[in-house]
């Protein structure tokens, strides 16, 4: 095909791709209707790329079905030399179709079909997704979805969430939606302990549709989680679900753990345990700063680092990760040791610390090159314990002395 010379209008603009749709706007250049809708969404200010005229962002594209059809003709000649056959492209989504689709939700003999419908829709394209969300589709899947918890009918509960991660929006009518609407929090966790054929994708989108959530409510919603919410929640983070959706996770319980009594649910439903598990795998950075940030959280209380000191590759596990990953990473690991150190710290803990590089750890910091403040968090931590691990090899006296106090 390289050796095809290509007519020069056959290729849009801004791609420099054979068109597959080809449509004129109003300053009269024909673009593929994937290019260009790319461009208006995304561009700053939306101006004609070819002749750089203003246009109107909700401006209608006129498709150009003489040019189209002389593509495809070219196409069919040059088959045999490569050329792919372009086929006829569907006709663009509108407004119209989306409102039918919502009415045909409320007909319990469609609703299923109605829902695959949507789906193949919203995996299409992101003009789809758009135009599905500005139709009010958003509010109507919430609805179903508290529908199908309170009759206890899985059936389309799936597409349900996906459709709705899929086109979510963080508008105001969303916002009002979901800012205290306790019934849907309800549904989605009721979603989260489904046992369906296919659980595994009915809880990750539940848990990508639960970041939405969190991002809108208010206090009041997130203050009254109930611990149910945080138990599927977690036991939901050891099954096998996508990256997406566990970093999701991570996300929702950051943002819920300041509040009220959510610290201790989480902690109760065995957050430290799980977390640490997570870390034991070796995720990626980001990940990791996360379950360091949450393990901080929950440390601050005796029963959080009771779980935590439980667990047998804990404290390898934290001494491990300090200087490895981020300034980050040893800011919250060190806040954990200082807390264990102060409050947790009996000589079964100490020793422990002492035998599995904790304490060696420690010594490193004041050494490394980093920040200042690390360095005094480190110092003190040894101060703290110095009768302890002053006997210790890994500790030289001009490491706890050579700075004032």
């Amino acid at each position: 095909m390289d050796d095809i010379e290509i007519p020069q209008y056959f290729l849009c603009p801004i791609s420099l791709q054979i068109m597959k749709d080809p449509v004129t706007a109003m300053t009269g250049i024909t673009y593929d209707r994937e290019s260009i809708e790319q461009w208006l969404l995304t561009a700053k200010d939306t101006t004609c790329p070819v002749t750089k005229q203003p246009l109107e962002r909700d401006f209608v594209l006129t498709p150009n079905h003489t040019l189209r059809r002389l593509i495809q003709a070219w196409c069919a000649d040059n088959a045999t030399n490569g050329v792919d056959r372009i086929p006829t492209p569907k006709t663009p989504l509108d407004r119209t179709h989306v409102v039918k689709l919502i009415r045909d939700l409320g007909v319990a003999q469609l609703y299923l079909k109605t829902l695959q419908k949507m789906e193949a829709l919203t995996r299409d394209n992101e003009r789809n997704r758009n135009c599905m969300a500005d139709a009010g589709a958003a509010k109507a899947i919430v609805l179903l979805i508290i529908k199908c918890f309170k009759e206890n009918k899985t059936t389309g509960v799936e597409e349900g969430l996906r459709i709705l991660h899929l086109i979510w929006s963080p508008t105001s009518e969303m916002k009002l939606l979901l800012k205290e609407n306790y019934d849907f929090v309800d549904a989605v966790t009721w979603a989260l302990g489904c046992e369906t054929d296919n659980y595994v994708a009915v809880r990750s989108n539940a848990v990508l549709v639960l970041k939405n959530i969190v991002e809108v409510a208010s206090p009041n919603l997130l203050e009254r989680l109930k611990f149910e919410f945080l138990n599927r929640l977690i036991r939901t983070m050891r099954e096998k679900i996508s990256q997406a959706a566990m970093k999701a996770a991570l996300y929702v319980l950051m943002e819920v753990c300041p509040w009220g009594r959510n610290k201790w649910q989480m902690i109760e439903a065995g957050a430290v345990f799980q977390l640490i598990e997570m870390e034991l795998e070796n995720p990626e950075k980001k990940i990791t700063e996360i379950i360091f940030c949450l393990l901080g959280h929950l440390c601050s209380c005796a029963d959080g680092r009771a779980q935590f000191l439980a667990h047998a590759g804990s404290m390898a596990m934290l001494s491990k990760r300090i200087l490895r990953v981020s300034n980050t990473t040893d800011d919250r690991a060190l806040h954990i040791i200082a807390l264990i150190s102060k409050f947790s710290g009996t000589n079964e803990v100490l020793m422990e610390m002492l035998r599995v590089g904790a304490v060696s750890k420690l010594c490193m910091v004041l050494q490394a090159d980093c920040a200042k403040y690390l360095k005094e968090k480190a110092r003190e931590i040894l101060r703290l314990h110095s009768k302890v691990w002053n006997n210790s090899p890994c500790i030289a006296v001009y490491l706890l002395t050579r700075y004032a106090r």
